[in-house]
C-alpha cells in the first residue's frame, strides 16, 4: 500500500504481512516527515487528527475498516 492509499501525501510504497505492520511503517513515515516539515503530509496528518477528533467515533471506525478492507483486498506479493 502507498502513503497516499493510507491517507497521506504521497506514493511511499509500505509492505508487509499485516495491516497492523502497515500501520506502524506508516506512523513512523510519518513522523519522518513531520520532522522534516514535509508540508502535504502534515496537512494529511491534520485531516487524520480531525477524523479523530470527531465525537462520531463511527466515522473513525468505518476510516480503519475501509482502509484495513483495502489492505485485505491487495494481492500478496
Amino acid at each position: 500500500m502507498t502513503c497516499n492509499e493510507l491517507g497521506g501525501a504521497c506514493e511511499t510504497t509500505f509492505s508487509a504481512n499485516t495491516f497492523e505492520e502497515i500501520q506502524e511503517q506508516s506512523k513512523q513515515h510519518g513522523m519522518a516527515m513531520f520532522q522534516k516539515q514535509d508540508q502535504p503530509h502534515i496537512d494529511a496528518m491534520h485531516k487524520i487528527r480531525e477524523l479523530m477528533k470527531t465525537s462520531d467515533s463511527a466515522a473513525m471506525q468505518k476510516w480503519m475498516e475501509e482502509k484495513r478492507a483495502a489492505f485485505d483486498a491487495r494481492p500478496n506479493t
